[in-house]
């Protein structure tokens, strides 16, 4: 009897113990530092992309909230202004920093996952290697603290999972809010989540009051963009209606497949798809419950909007953590089977990398573009600011007192607004997204200088313009820069005169979400 008991108390103390995780490898640091280092490394490359503008601008007009982003993202660009003025490398510190740290919420997860060193370290090389990870954090838009958000999720969720201390919850629902107050959809994974949780068999096990608690915590971090919103009309409402009217529907149901493919790096979705089986053959409730989450997110953004393949990026990093814990003893049963992941990882990042970072000479990155806009919508901004600059110093001074520039699109009123700055040029209003809010500038201007995109952008432009006003000119030619498309390319900058209304009536019909 007293050997029974003896055995059991072994064997329990056992089962204790291997539910203790292995100590965090430290090479995880190496790797994000890394991450870190080439970031940083290649932050002064081309120049500002035209969403990092527009977050320029919207840090000079800090709000609560915005058409298309709550307020942290702009709150950290305007600090970055504080810091280091209009710089690059400045703008994109915060970014670099959040793919970092995401490389280390990687390993953290595997961890969790009882990952020994190896399956950490595996699992922070292919956080590191995602081009989603890579190219988001490259541009200081809200991509990589999305990425980062959900990852940190996703961690605490696999935590409760394992422990069952339901105390996490709250730890869940400030990242939960926290996420969403830099970006909306981590309001939507946390929205899944919950009621994954719910109306699954978690609910019986881990469903507390802590987890309407978390709950709770969530909404307060967005109180202050759902009140922006609120006052604004619920403007992200349309805001989406008409992002999924360009990225939605069935045509793009097959770029959202296949896309999902290049989100991680390529050589890395055997660990993936692994993740997803290691999950679902835990036996967890919990963990099953991310499975789930994983495929009603998969159908409703390849329904809503599928050409926006990353959307789902952050979720990745913790099927990749499962993946490499998963896999580990079958990677370990062969060598070659090791060695052939590290060479196709190697292979397949360095290509990708060449696509979604600066890392070719300007001239060379053309044929990028299709797959990813990031290059083509870095360049030429400079050109742009003095070609719109010669626009406006060739108008007599009489007509400049009662003139405004107005810009189509946001890249381009930040781009004459952050680039321009200081060269006598008056700020550049627009009735894109936020910018609308803004205002129209001097409300009685007898002369607009409109600049505006490409014909793939805005077609039959000048016939747009001249509902508004008798005369419209086109007095330049917007080029490409370097021979990579861009948005700009083939656009014109018009000046208009003769407005059939006063310029400041004219606002409210201009507006435009997309």
């Amino acid at each position: 009897m007293e050997d029974d008991r003896a055995g059991t108390g072994r064997a329990a103390e056992a089962e204790e113990h291997a539910q203790v995780p292995a100590p965090l490898d430290r090479r995880v640091f190496a790797v994000a530092a890394a991450v870190f280092a080439l970031l940083m490394a290649l932050s002064p490359r081309y120049g500002f992309h035209r969403d990092e503008l527009y977050f320029l601008d919207c840090a000079r007009h800090l709000d609560t909230g915005y058409v298309d982003q709550p307020a942290p993202a702009p709150l950290l660009a305007r600090v970055s202004l504080t810091l280091f003025g209009v710089w690059a490398p400045g703008l994109r510190l915060w970014s670099a920093l959040a793919a970092a740290a995401t490389v280390v919420v990687g390993a953290l997860t595997a961890r969790e996952f009882g990952g020994a060193r190896r399956a950490q370290l595996l699992a922070a090389l292919a956080t590191a290697t995602m081009p989603v990870l890579l190219g988001g954090a490259h541009v200081a838009n809200t991509t990589s603290y999305e990425v980062l958000a959900w990852a940190a999720i996703a961690l605490v969720l696999v935590r409760v999972g394992r422990t069952g201390d339901t105390r996490w919850w709250l730890a869940a629902g400030a990242l939960v809010g926290l996420g969403a107050a830099f970006n909306h959809l981590a309001g939507i994974f946390g929205a899944v989540l919950l009621a994954v949780v719910l109306l699954g068999p978690a609910r019986k096990a881990l469903a507390d009051r802590r987890l309407l608690a978390g709950a709770a915590i969530a909404v307060l971090f967005v109180l202050p963009d759902l009140w922006w919103q609120a006052r604004h009309g619920w403007a992200m409402f349309e805001m989406t209606g008409a992002l999924n009217a360009e990225n939605g529907g069935p045509r793009n149901i097959p770029t959202w497949i296949v896309g999902q493919l290049a989100v991680c790096c390529p050589a890395m979705a055997v660990l993936w798809v692994g993740g997803l089986r290691f999950l679902w053959r835990s036996g967890r409730p919990l963990w099953r419950a991310l499975v789930i989450t994983y495929a009603v997110l998969f159908v409703l953004f390849a329904v809503t909007t599928g050409a926006q393949v990353y959307y789902l990026g952050g979720l990745y990093v913790c099927l990749l953590a499962a993946g490499a814990v998963g896999l580990d003893t079958w990677l370990r049963a062969r060598a070659g089977r090791l060695r052939g992941l590290m060479i196709g990882t190697t292979v397949s990042t360095a290509l990708l990398a060449v696509i979604v970072l600066p890392v070719l000479p300007p001239s060379d990155v053309a044929w990028t573009y299709a797959v990813s806009s990031n290059s083509g919508e870095s360049l030429g901004w400079p050109q742009l600011v003095g070609t719109v600059r010669q626009v406006w110093n060739g108008l007599p001074a009489g007509r400049r007192a009662h003139a405004v520039i107005y810009a189509e699109d946001y890249g381009e009123a930040g781009a004459v607004n952050e680039l321009g700055r200081g060269s006598g040029l008056p700020t550049v209003v627009s009735a894109h997204n936020t910018d609308w809010w803004w205002g129209p500038g001097d409300p009685n201007a007898t002369t607009v200088v409109a600049i505006a995109p490409g014909p793939e952008h805005a077609p039959d432009y000048e016939t747009h313009l001249r509902q508004y006003f008798t005369d419209v000119r086109p007095v330049a030619t917007l080029s490409d820069p370097e021979g990579v498309h861009s948005v700009e390319g083939g656009g014109h900058i018009y000046v208009c005169t003769g407005p059939r209304r006063p310029w400041g009536d004219m606002w409210p019909a201009l507006r435009h979400y997309q």
